[in-house]
C-alpha cells in the first residue's frame, strides 16, 4: 500500500522540488539568466514531466513555474504584482504554452504506448492467424497511428499556432507604441514568442510529413492528375523555395517545347521543393543550384544539381529511406526524400542520384509524358 502511495505522489513531489531547484539555481547564477531563458528552462521542465509521467504533474509544474517566473524574474522582482501591462502578456503566453505543450507531450506518450500495444497485438496476429488476418491487423495499426497523428497532435498544434500568431501581432503593435522606451524585457518576450512560433511550425511540418508518408506507404496517396506545363510546375516550386535559396545562385534550364504532363502538379512541385531544400542544406552559401528539364524519348527528365558535399555511392539508396539523415547536425526529420520517392513512384516514375558536373550531387527523376 505504501509503495502505491509513493508511486502516485512521486511525480508531484518531483514537480515541486524540481521547480524550486531550477529557480534557486537560476537565481544563484544571477545575470546568466534573463526572463526569456528562465521561461524556456521552466517550459523544458514541464515537457520533461509530461513525457515521463503524465499531464497532471506537468500541470502542477506549469502553475508553480508561472508563479516563480512572476515572482523571481518579472519586474517588480520579489512580488506577485505585475507592474507593466505587457508582462501580463508574457505570463499568459508562458502559462498557455506550458499547459498546452505539457498536454501535447503527455498525449504523444499515451499514443506511443497505444501504438506499442497495437504492435504487440499485430505480432500475436502474425503468430496465430492467417496472412489475411495479419494484414487486417496491420491496416488497423496504420489507421490508429494515422488517426493519432492527424487528430491528437494536429488539433492542439493548430490551436497553439493561432494563439501565438495573435500574440505576436499584439506584441508588435505594442512595440510600435512604446518604441522609444523599448526595454530588454520587451525584446526578450518577443524572442520567446518567435521561438515558440518557429518550433510550432517545425512540429507542424513533422506531423504533415508523417501523415503524407503514412498515406504513401498505405497506398492511400490519391493523385489529382491534370494537364500541367513543366514550366509552371518548376515556377511554383522555385517561388515556394525562395527563402531557402536566397543565399544561392539558382539556375533554371528548361528545354524548349516540352509537352505537358498528366500529373498531380502540386505533388511534383513538392518533389522539386524538397530537392531544393536538400541541396540548400548540404551546399555552401553562394554556390550554384541548377534545376533542369528535358525530353528523353517518352519521358520528361528533371534534375536538381548542387555543388555541395556530395553523397557517397553506398549512401545513395539509404537517403531515400525514412528517418535517414547522412549529417545529423543538419535540421530535418529524414522524411523528405522518402516522400519524394513515394510521389515519383506513384506517378510510375523513377528517381536516382548521380555525381554533379563539378562536384556535389545531381538528383534525377523521370516522369512518363502519358500516364
Amino acid at each position: 500500500m505504501k509503495r502505491g502511495y509513493i508511486k502516485i505522489l512521486l511525480p508531484y513531489a518531483l514537480a515541486i522540488v524540481g521547480t524550486a531547484t531550477l529557480s534557486t539555481v537560476m537565481l544563484a547564477l544571477g545575470n546568466h539568466f534573463n526572463p526569456t531563458t528562465a521561461a524556456l528552462i521552466f517550459l523544458l521542465f514541464v515537457l520533461f514531466l509530461a513525457a515521463v509521467f503524465s499531464s497532471k504533474p506537468a500541470l502542477v509544474a506549469s502553475v508553480l513555474a508561472m508563479l516563480c517566473f512572476n515572482y523571481f524574474f518579472l519586474p517588480p522582482v520579489g512580488t506577485f504584482r505585475v507592474a507593466e501591462p505587457q508582462n501580463w502578456i508574457a505570463l499568459f503566453v508562458f502559462l498557455v504554452v506550458a499547459v498546452t505543450a505539457g498536454q501535447l507531450s503527455a498525449k504523444a506518450r499515451q499514443r506511443a504506448e497505444e501504438a506499442e500495444r497495437l504492435y504487440r497485438e499485430l505480432q500475436t496476429a502474425f503468430e496465430k492467424a492467417s496472412q489475411a488476418e495479419a494484414l487486417k491487423q496491420s491496416e488497423k495499426l496504420k489507421s490508429a497511428l494515422l488517426d493519432a497523428v492527424t487528430h491528437d497532435l494536429r488539433t492542439p498544434l493548430t490551436s497553439i499556432k493561432a494563439s501565438i500568431t495573435m500574440l505576436i501581432e499584439e506584441h508588435e503593435q505594442q512595440q510600435e507604441k512604446d518604441s522609444i522606451h523599448l526595454t530588454l524585457e520587451t525584446e526578450g518576450r518577443g524572442e520567446l514568442l518567435e521561438v515558440i512560433n518557429e518550433e510550432t511550425d517545425r512540429l507542424n511540418d513533422f506531423v504533415q510529413s508523417m501523415v503524407e508518408l503514412a498515406r504513401i506507404e498505405a497506398g492511400e496517396f490519391n493523385l489529382r492528375k491534370t494537364r500541367a506545363e513543366v514550366e509552371e510546375i518548376v515556377s511554383n516550386a522555385v517561388q515556394r523555395a525562395g527563402s531557402l535559396t536566397a543565399k544561392y545562385w539558382l539556375k533554371v534550364n528548361l528545354a524548349e517545347n516540352l509537352p505537358p504532363l498528366s500529373v498531380d502538379s502540386k505533388a511534383i512541385a513538392e518533389v522539386i521543393y524538397n530537392l531544393l531544400d536538400n541541396s540548400a542544406k548540404y551546399s555552401p552559401e553562394d554556390s550554384t543550384i541548377e534545376i533542369a528539364a528535358e525530353r528523353i524519348g517518352s519521358k520528361i527528365r528533371f534534375s536538381v544539381e548542387d555543388e555541395g558535399i556530395g553523397i557517397a555511392d553506398t549512401d545513395r539508396e539509404k537517403v531515400f529511406q525514412k528517418f535517414y539523415r547522412g549529417d545529423k547536425s543538419k535540421k530535418g526529420f529524414g522524411m523528405g526524400l522518402a516522400i519524394v520517392r513515394g510521389i515519383i513512384e506513384a506517378h510510375a516514375g523513377e528517381i536516382w542520384i548521380e555525381n554533379g558536373k563539378k562536384k556535389g550531387s545531381r538528383f534525377i527523376f523521370d516522369l512518363p509524358i502519358e500516364i
